[in-house]
């Protein structure tokens, strides 16, 4: 049992720890909040991507805005590329799994959307291509990432890496930021647009 709680103990400060970087965050989630409220009054489009567990952390941003988080309030517009299991399934046998995001970004996004994109690695090839994509089209691109931003942090046009090399804390900290996120938008529909 000392084993087990050892343990334990061990991941919650390695937790903690890595929260306590999300202190000096502040500035750049603020300035997401602004990004995010600017897409929320032109009535764009917020479009998410990432792989494995940063799929799963697409649908469920998505989700927050297309229903609701805290508070009932309108549906804003927002399109997780990780849901669709034929496009999917169709974009990586046609064109390889590298464009399963790029090519949706094509049919569905228009310029002055925003696309974030999440990656605790930042070298998955089918980001990388996503925002380029995206870039070409003239989409603002965000990146959630981690262990230093690989290739996807030099791309963006607003990095947001994690200072951790742990793919479960990078995890626990985008999906907190997700939900502050989220919140800071809600308040500002609250206070009336």
């Amino acid at each position: 049992m000392q084993e087990v709680k050892s343990t334990i103990d061990s991941l919650l400060e390695e937790h903690e720890e890595t929260l306590k970087g999300l202190w000096d965050k502040t500035p750049d989630i603020a300035r997401l909040r602004d990004v995010l409220v600017d897409l929320v009054k032109r009535d764009g489009l917020l479009m998410l991507c990432g792989n494995g567990g940063s799929a799963a952390d697409a649908i469920h941003w998505a989700a927050e805005w297309r229903a609701r988080f805290k508070h009932d309030r309108r549906a804003l517009r927002a399109e997780a590329l990780t849901t669709d299991v034929s496009t999917m399934t169709a974009i990586g046998n046609d064109f390889g799994f590298e464009k399963l995001f790029s090519r949706q970004i094509e049919a569905v996004g228009r310029k002055g959307d925003v696309l974030i994109v999440i990656s605790t690695s930042g070298n998955s090839p089918n980001i990388v291509r996503a925002v380029e994509v995206a870039k070409e089209l003239g989409i603002l691109t965000v990146g959630f990432g981690g262990k230093g931003g690989g290739e996807m942090g030099k791309l963006v046009d607003i990095p947001y890496v994690i200072d951790s090399s742990v793919t479960a804390r990078i995890q626990e900290m985008h999906e907190l930021t997700m939900h502050v996120l989220c919140e800071l938008v809600d308040q500002w529909l609250e206070d009336g647009e």
